[in-house]
């Protein structure tokens, strides 16, 4: 499964990992070298949620930051229990 954001479109991204050597200048040092340069990705931190869309409940990858922006609703916690019969609604 793709880690992409059902919502943002976040996706992840790339980058690369610098390995140094030496003792810094500061520090009394010849000063740092590049050694080698490996690529990475970053990745977005996605959570599996439960949200409401398009007026039924489903689970949907999103990032914290959609949630924290409050692009999702969460559904209504269920007052029924498992096993229990489910009651008729009241007409007003």
């Amino acid at each position: 499964m793709a880690r992409i954001c059902e919502l943002t479109g976040k996706r992840p991204g790339k980058g690369s990992r610098i390995w140094r050597s030496g003792k810094a200048k500061k520090k009394g040092g010849i000063g740092m070298h590049v050694t080698a340069i490996t690529k990475r990705r970053y990745l977005p931190n996605l959570q599996r949620v439960r949200a409401v869309i398009d007026g039924e409940v489903r689970y949907v990858r999103v990032s914290t930051r959609a949630i924290k922006k409050g692009l999702i609703t969460k559904p209504a916690r269920r007052t029924w229990k498992k096993g229990q019969t489910a009651a008729p609604a009241a007409k007003s």
